[in-house]
C-alpha cells in the first residue's frame, strides 16, 4: 500500500481539546497541515475564547458530521453577575447594573430551574446565525438591527458548581445548538441584575469527552513525531452510541451497491451502523419493511472500506 492508499483509508475522528484563543476553523487546518489530508472538519463551532472538547473528522468519516454535531453538550460556564453586554460575553462593552447585586445562592438556582427541559432561546446579536443570508454578527457590528428568530433547545441539565459572587460556575447540559451566552444574559434579566459570560470549557460532545481528548500542542508534537495515529479514533467508534450490526463480506458487498440487510431477530433500534468483521464502518442504517412484512436494514450512507 503506497502512502496515497494509506491517506485514502484513514477515516477517523480527533478528538482534540482546543485552546482559548483559537478558532475551531484554525484548529481544523493544523490538523490539515499536520495530517497532510485534506478532508477535516469540525462538529460544532466552538467560539475562539472557548476551551475544550472539538470533534474534528478526517477522511471519509466526515460525512458522519451531521449525526455527530446533533449531539448533546456540556459545559462548565463562568457567569459574571451585575451587569450585561452587547454580545452577552465578555468580549463587548460592559453596561454595568445601577443597583448592588443582592442575589443569594438559593435565589440563582430558583432561576436556574426555569431554564431546564425544551425551552426556545434567542440567539445573541454576535453570532453566526444567518439572517436573509447575511451573519448576523457581520450585520452588529455594523450597527445593523439584528432580530434573530427564537428556537427551542432541550436544557437537560444545569447546576451551581462554585458559588463565589459576582462570578458564579455552572455545569450546563444541554442539546446540541444552544448559546451558552444567551443562557447568561437571559439568567441576567430573569435576577434583574444583569450577566454574561466570562468563561467556557467544554467538557463533553456527544459520547466525547475530556477524557478522550487530547491538547492540540501535544497532538501537533506527535505530527512531528509521526505518531498522531495513536489518537485517531476509527470512523465506527465515532457513532459508538449506536447499536452496531456486523455484516458477513458478502452483505458489505451488498451494502456497498445500496443493497439491504435482513433483520436477525426482532429490532429494538431504527438506526444502526454496519460494521464489517474487520470492525470498519461500512453504513449507517435504518429500520425498512419488506414487501413480504419482514424487516430489513436500508443502507442511508455507505462508507468504502479499505480492503
Amino acid at each position: 500500500m503506497n502512502s496515497q492508499d494509506i491517506k485514502n483509508a484513514i477515516s477517523g475522528a480527533l478528538v482534540v481539546d482546543k485552546p482559548v484563543g483559537m478558532t475551531s476553523h484554525d484548529v481544523v487546518q493544523a490538523i490539515r497541515n499536520g495530517t497532510g489530508l485534506r478532508r477535516a472538519g469540525h462538529t460544532g463551532t466552538l467560539d475562539p475564547r472557548a476551551s475544550g472538547v472539538l470533534v474534528i473528522l478526517v477522511g471519509p468519516a466526515v460525512r458522519l458530521s451531521e449525526y455527530v454535531s446533533a449531539s448533546d453538550k456540556r459545559y462548565q460556564a463562568i457567569i459574571r453577575l451585575g451587569g450585561s453586554t452587547d454580545t452577552f460575553d465578555a468580549e463587548g462593552k460592559v453596561t454595568p447594573t445601577k443597583d448592588p447585586v443582592n442575589v443569594t445562592e438559593s435565589q440563582f438556582e430558583e432561576a436556574l430551574k426555569t431554564f431546564i427541559g425544551e425551552i426556545e432561546q434567542t440567539p445573541p446579536p454576535y453570532s453566526a446565525v444567518k439572517v436573509q443570508g447575511r451573519k448576523a454578527y457581520e450585520m452588529a457590528r455594523q450597527g445593523e438591527e439584528v432580530d434573530l428568530a427564537p428556537r427551542k433547545i432541550t436544557v437537560h441539565h444545569l447546576e451551581v458548581l462554585e458559588w463565589t459572587p459576582p462570578e458564579v460556575v455552572i455545569d450546563v447540559h444541554c442539546s446540541s445548538g444552544t448559546y451558552v451566552r444567551s443562557l447568561a444574559n437571559d439568567l441576567g434579566v430573569m435576577l434583574g441584575c444583569g450577566a454574561y459570560l466570562v468563561g467556557l470549557r467544554r467538557t463533553k460532545s456527544g459520547r466525547f469527552s475530556l477524557r478522550d481528548s487530547v491538547p492540540l500542542r501535544k497532538l501537533q508534537e506527535a505530527f512531528t513525531a509521526g505518531n498522531w495515529y495513536q489518537y485517531l479514533i476509527p470512523a465506527a467508534e465515532a457513532l459508538g452510541d449506536w447499536p452496531a450490526v456486523e455484516l458477513n463480506p458478502d452483505e458489505v458487498e451488498g451494502v456497498r451497491h445500496g443493497h439491504r440487510v435482513k433483520v436477525v431477530g426482532e429490532p429494538t433500534e431504527t438506526k444502526v451502523r454496519g460494521v464489517s468483521t474487520q470492525g470498519e464502518l461500512v453504513a449507517l442504517m435504518e429500520l425498512a419493511t419488506a414487501e413480504d412484512g419482514t424487516h430489513e436494514w436500508q443502507p442511508k450512507k455507505v462508507f468504502f472500506t479499505s480492503d
